[in-house]
């Protein structure tokens, strides 16, 4: 099912996402198009719109993503006749030499970018597909290449998500971040003739550098290919201004930078970079962002300092790199700085750069001082700062030095992770080493002296192993978070119980807790008690975490209770989305509160939890994903559910009360046969994997004992992994009625 875009404001909506089947727009009648909303409008002007709507449709072809990309063209103009007349009558629809798999509706709606939008654009299409390019890398790619600017803010991280944002809207990237192959190889053919985007394992590479100068080159690597590319054939590139490589690069001693003096932008992961390539890197004058991802690079020279206009360094995955070179503090400009987790030394005078932006992964040392290393001391001046990453706070000494972070005086500072080394193992319910009393005081006054300042909106305390929590975060009264969105907690060893103040939190939307196996019980921490007066008709009705969206418990290995009633006078999680549990295998039942005041939700995933045996009672869920859940023997009443995955809940026999399923995915190799609840099911698809008998069992039809189980299913697509010779399948349809299958005769004849 594809998908026509909505295209509405707040003000005034016109019209509602409709199901749109993928087959030419020819061949789809109008109402099946467009569901026009009742408005204030004038019902004439309604209908004139509908029918210039159906006219832009029709011009796509039929092509959900040209549909999409048009929908969020038209969202972006005023919704009258005017407007929309303007892109129906559009030139573009018309233009010549463009491929004919490049749909015209792409190019009106590139047109149609201002031009900092276009470019940004075009910098998505350059990144190599499968790779771990984050959306913040690719902002920093922006403004170094000066794509993002702004006469009224500094703040050009911001800005850049705000473009981001509007990419999105316009339906030319999705929410992820990931860009459709049709809208990347638009973007490919716009900059054509300077910009070279491969993969290595193609070929070609080689003699198209030789041939040409290119201002943009982009290297990725084809799967299972070992072919790696040599630095010599990028030497000639004299006007390359951006490199991207995600590929292995073989480097020579005789290898050189000087004729690459254009370089602005260098992006390099999993190259061979040898130490004398990287002791000219001072050479590159012109340069803002440097990234050497994953490599075995061991230090950066000191003529780094040099480069006097970067305003960019990741070394993320350098694990034989320990110190940051003496230079680094003569960079002025530099915005953001991505450490490697060996990184555990960096020189003083660090906290002069206070143009920065982007901590991630700064040492926490003892006092450095004979060492000439700095402390936390240094970011102290840094108050520009907007994202803060601290990595080994077990190693602040004294507690005090803490506070000399003044992490509370940065009032631009949203995103802040504090992270100890972890002391939990990998079973995740055991700890490495025994904590002593001294060590769990030491760390919570640490904790105590890291307090973030009031704009903070993503938290992160990850392998802190005090018993509890500091008081900023317990507290009740939560005044010092009341701007926080996003909470995760990871690797807590020691702590017994949540922070009881989380409740309150007025825009916390993400909550997450990963690995506290301390944690047996979940209850009167998470809600507030309900407020009681004498006069009953004074009381009021108290909500816990009113804006809660998501909610992730994972790794929580010994919780066995979730206290959560039904209450009258206790409103709790309101709007809550989506819930997931996974490895909390102790928890023997989900709490009444859930399907009482948890209304909202929608989407609801359960893994490794062994010891729940039903789940009933939920209004409002939708999607259900259910894995390894051993003891699960019964699903009811979930009236409104329509996609289920069912992964190795061997002992389920009962799913009934469910009458909007629609989707049905069952997972299990050692299935035998198929479930009797699939009779009473009204099933649209059924997606199986199971074992070979039983699939053989289904590609006989009528004959077989489990025919009357999937025959009134209008569609099966049943498949097998550990047959002798490969994947075997069997694939059913209703209307008009057939079964096929690859299961050989022999093969039949073998098992049966």
């Amino acid at each position: 099912m594809a998908w026509v875009p909505a295209v509405a404001t707040s003000r005034r909506p016109v019209l509602a996402w409709v199901g749109l089947p993928s087959q030419p727009a020819s061949a789809i009648a109008d109402q099946q198009l467009w569901t026009v909303i009742a408005t204030e409008r004038d019902q004439l002007e309604i209908d004139t719109l509908k029918d210039i709507g159906s006219n832009i449709l029709g011009r796509c072809g039929g092509l959900p993503l040209a549909i999409k990309v048009i929908g969020g063209l038209l969202r972006q103009r005023s919704i009258n006749i005017v407007e929309w007349e303007r892109v129906l009558e559009n030139p573009a629809w018309s233009i010549d030499r463009m491929p004919e798999e490049l749909n015209h509706a792409l190019y009106l709606s590139y047109d149609d970018l201002p031009p900092h939008l276009k470019q940004c654009l075009i910098y998505y299409s350059l990144i190599p597909q499968k790779t771990n390019i984050s959306p913040d890398q690719l902002i920093q790619m922006w403004i170094s290449e000066g794509l993002v600017s702004s006469r009224h803010s500094d703040d050009l991280e911001q800005i850049g998500r705000d473009y981001n944002k509007e990419l999105i809207m316009r339906n030319l990237i999705q929410p992820c971040g990931v860009i459709h192959d049709v809208v990347r190889s638009f973007c490919q053919y716009m900059v054509r003739d300077e910009a070279l985007v491969a993969r290595m394992g193609e070929g070609g590479i080689g003699s198209s550098l030789l041939s040409h100068k290119f201002r943009f080159l982009s290297v990725g690597v084809e799967s299972g290919s070992d072919e790696r590319l040599e630095w010599s054939v990028l030497q000639n590139q004299s006007s390359l201004r951006t490199l991207i490589s995600c590929c292995p690069i073989r480097f020579k001693h005789n290898d050189s930078l000087s004729r690459l003096s254009r370089l602005r932008t260098i992006h390099l992961e999993n190259a061979d970079f040898i130490p004398l390539l990287a002791d000219h890197l001072g050479e590159l004058k012109l340069l803002r962002y440097l990234t050497i991802e994953s490599t075995q690079i061991c230090s950066l020279p000191d003529t780094i300092g040099q480069l006097k206009f970067l305003q960019h360094i990741g070394l993320s995955g350098c694990e034989k790199m320990v110190r940051l070179p003496n230079g680094i503090v003569k960079l002025k400009q530099l915005r953001s700085v991505y450490l490697g987790e060996a990184v555990n030394i960096i020189p003083k005078k660090f906290g002069e750069l206070t143009n920065l932006r982007k901590i991630l992964n700064f040492p926490a040392n003892m006092d450095g001082g004979a060492n000439g290393w700095c402390t936390l001391e240094e970011l102290g001046p840094l108050s520009q700062l907007r994202d803060l990453s601290l990595k080994g706070l077990e190693n602040v000494h004294p507690s005090s030095l803490a506070a000399k972070a003044m992490l509370r005086s940065k009032k631009h500072l949203g995103r802040l992770a504090l992270k100890c080394s972890s002391i939990i193992e990998d079973d995740g319910g055991s700890v490495k080493r025994v904590v002593t009393e001294e060590e769990e005081r030491h760390i919570e006054e640490v904790f105590a002296e890291l307090c973030p300042p009031g704009c903070i909106n993503h938290l992160t305390i990850d392998g802190y192993f005090g018993r509890r929590l500091p008081e900023w975060v317990m507290s009740m009264t939560g005044v010092s978070l009341e701007r926080l969105r996003i909470l995760e907690l990871s690797n807590l060893a020691l702590c017994t119980q949540l922070p009881n103040g989380l409740c309150q939190l007025p825009c916390l939307e993400i909550l997450i807790v990963l690995h506290a196996p301390a944690i047996k019980h979940v209850g009167p921490e998470l809600m507030r008690h309900t407020h009681k007066h004498n006069n009953k008709r004074h009381s009021r009705v108290s909500v816990s975490f009113p804006s809660l969206k998501k909610l992730i418990f994972i790794e929580m290995v010994r919780w066995e209770e979730w206290e959560w009633e039904c209450e009258e006078l206790l409103e709790a999680m309101p709007v809550l989305l989506e819930l997931t549990l996974d490895n909390c295998r102790s928890l023997t039942r989900l709490p009444p509160g859930l399907s009482y005041h948890a209304r909202a939700l929608k989407m609801l995933n359960l893994s490794d939890v062994h010891w729940l045996s039903y789940l009933e009672n939920l209004p409002c869920v939708v999607e259900l994903s259910l894995k390894c859940c051993h003891s699960l023997k019964r699903i009811t009443n979930l009236p409104s559910l329509q996609k289920l995955v069912i992964s190795c809940c061997s002992r389920l026999s009962v799913l009934e009360a469910v009458p909007a399923l629609r989707y049905l995915n069952l997972q299990s190799s050692s299935m035998r046969i198929l479930p009797r609840y699939l009779r009473g099911l009204n099933l649209t698809r059924l997606y199986l994997c199971c074992d070979l008998p039983l699939l053989c069992s289904m590609a006989l039809g009528k004959s077989t004992y489990d025919w009357n189980k999937f025959c009134h299913i209008r569609r099966v697509e049943a498949y097998t992994h550990n047959g002798p010779n490969g994947i075997f399948t069997v694939t059913y349809t209703r209307d008009p009625r057939y079964l096929e299958t690859n299961i050989s005769s022999a093969l039949f004849n073998l098992l049966w």
